[in-house]
């Protein structure tokens, strides 16, 4: 198979552009706010960019400790992102959703490099950092979305443990929807990336799996300790409340 991949210029990537102008336009027509959009487009050109050379150094670099430092960069940043839709944002609420995220993603990340692809040294930041960022960025996906959930089901329902239940269904939404279009509808990342530099399918569809897995697990694992950190914190309230003597 060819082994080279198509070289895409910043000239090439303003047509893509045109799709993104559609959404906005239509957020105009039906007098929405674009300010988040335009932010978050900005942001996110300009962080992919910074981290493109920043990885260059990284990976020339191979210490321990900076692939390190950089993770847990990654994950301060999640636990932050996670409670954005939130509206009542406490530090208690932060420290729970770092620690959910933290816990899920290291469960998930042992499994793989050490079990999966049995990585050697474990620190290798061409593995590491794309797969510790794929498990992050899910488990935070989901966290935000149970969190979300979470907040606007307690104040209608009485029921905590119903509650519980809707905000991590509603949570794994995405990702069980991923696991029923792969292969179907949609060819992942990862899948497609190898795909695309030469790498051939069959061995292509062992990573997509071991990622689909992999995202899978974090953001369960992950959104189920978030609320379980919330149930315990209103029955320590309640316990501690003027009213429960």
């Amino acid at each position: 198979m060819n082994q080279s991949i198509y070289q895409i210029s910043f000239v090439d990537l303003t047509w893509v552009l045109i799709p993104v102008c559609v959404v906005v336009a239509i957020h105009l027509r039906w007098s929405l706010r674009v300010s988040s959009i335009l932010y978050g487009l900005f942001r996110m050109v300009l962080q992919l960019i910074l981290i493109g050379y920043v990885l260059n150094h990284v990976f020339d670099s191979n210490q321990p400790l900076v692939v390190v430092g950089i993770l847990c960069v990654m994950l301060t940043a999640a636990g932050m992102i996670a409670l954005r839709p939130v509206r009542e944002k406490r530090k208690s609420l932060y420290i729970k959703a770092f620690t959910a995220i933290l816990i899920g993603s290291l469960i998930t990340f042992v499994t793989v490099i050490k079990g999966v692809v049995s990585l050697t040294p474990w620190y290798d930041p061409h593995y590491v950092i794309p797969l510790a960022g794929m498990i992050i960025a899910n488990a935070m996906n989901a966290v935000s979305l149970a969190a979300e959930r979470y907040e606007v089901e307690i104040e209608r329902e009485g029921n905590r443990a119903k509650v519980r239940g809707t905000a991590l269904q509603a949570a794994l939404i995405p990702i069980t929807n991923s696991l029923f279009a792969v292969g179907l509808v949609s060819l992942p990342g990862m899948m497609t990336g190898q795909i695309l530099s030469g790498i051939s399918p069959l061995i292509a569809v062992r990573y997509q799996i071991m990622v689909m897995c992999m995202v899978f697990g974090s953001a369960g694992i992950s959104t189920a300790l978030y609320l379980i950190f919330l149930e315990k914190d209103f029955k320590l309230r309640g316990m501690f409340s003027p009213r429960s003597g």
